[in-house]
């Protein structure tokens, strides 16, 4: 019998995608054993109950690949408080049964299954393999990579590449690797693995997670891996506006957090120095020339708080 994936996603405030996202699943996923769990993070409208009533009867999307009628179980349905991206996601594993945990953003879409070919690659090598993440395309050009695999944070200035970002899928894409991080937007981890790691660290609210986390399941002795043979179709940039001084303020934050919590001895220390002395002050200046006051204050207030923030309690 196949292994039971459970599927977790966070829904705050985009019932559209989210249902697109189920109904992708339902249409296209041929895996026989899986289950979908959203997580509303305190929705302004009452999305659970919409998404619950919606799924209650099992429909079924024209276009199943199947071409027969399909049984579904109830998507199932955890209301959390709006407690960020790795809070929603762990309300959702406490109601997952599965032995692989499926992690993927609501503003995704599946256009072929994904689950057998990731199942199979941690399962190529169930002791050393603990996590996963598929091809990651632009919805909106779907022949435009996201990401192919990342490549290792620089230890001080903790700059990294996605690999293949913004290039033409290509046959050199196509290959298998060992990755330095899963990729947040849709990554599966191995039970086993989880227990062993633990959970994915809740002081970020955004951002980082997914850094932080492949960092303690590497720590762990787990090989994190890209696969190709799955792909998801990402709308991105739903959550935090690109160029709002939200998004800035969390991604200043958490590299700063990322930094002390994952960093040691001196590396730690010039690190940190890095981001409070040199990155932030230049990256809030160069908005500042631009007259983007707010933008500047979000990257000063944002390092701040990474500088002072407990980060013992998560």
């Amino acid at each position: 019998m196949k292994a039971l994936v459970s599927i977790i996603t966070v829904n705050y405030n985009g019932l559209r995608d989210t249902c697109e996202m189920i109904d992708s699943f339902r249409s296209r996923e041929t895996y026989p054993r899986y289950e979908i769990i959203v997580v509303d993070n305190g929705s302004r409208l009452p999305e659970a109950e919409e998404i619950q009533e919606r799924y209650r009867d099992n429909p079924v999307p024209d276009g199943s690949l199947s071409g027969t009628p399909v049984s579904f179980p109830p998507v199932k349905v955890v209301r959390n408080i709006n407690n960020g991206f790795a809070g929603g996601n762990n309300a959702g594993l406490k109601a997952a049964a599965g032995d692989y945990l499926f992690f993927i953003n609501n503003d995704t879409l599946i256009k072929e299954p994904v689950l057998d070919a990731l199942v199979r690659r941690i399962e190529s090598d169930s002791r050393r393999n603990g996590g996963v993440s598929p091809m990651l395309k632009f919805a909106a050009r779907p022949d435009t990579l996201q990401y192919a695999g990342f490549t290792p944070l620089s230890p001080i200035t903790l700059r990294n590449a996605a690999i293949g970002f913004m290039q033409q899928d290509s046959p050199r894409f196509r290959i298998p690797r060992e990755t330095a991080s899963l990729h947040g937007a849709a990554m599966m981890v191995s039970r086993r693995a989880l227990q062993d790691a633990g959970t994915m660290s809740e002081v970020y609210f955004l951002f980082y997670e997914e850094l932080d986390w492949s960092a303690q399941l590497r720590k762990a002795g787990y090989r994190l891996w890209y696969e190709p043979a799955a792909v998801v179709y990402h709308k991105e940039g739903m959550t935090a506006r690109r160029g709002s001084p939200t998004r800035e303020f969390y991604l200043s934050r958490a590299r700063m957090l990322f930094a002390r919590r994952n960093l040691r001895g001196i590396g730690k220390y010039l690190s940190c120095a890095y981001l409070c002395i040199l990155a932030a002050p230049k990256k809030a200046a160069v908005y500042l020339l631009h007259g983007q006051v707010a933008l500047a204050k979000a990257t000063i207030c944002g390092t701040c708080e990474g500088i002072y923030k407990n980060i013992r309690t998560a």
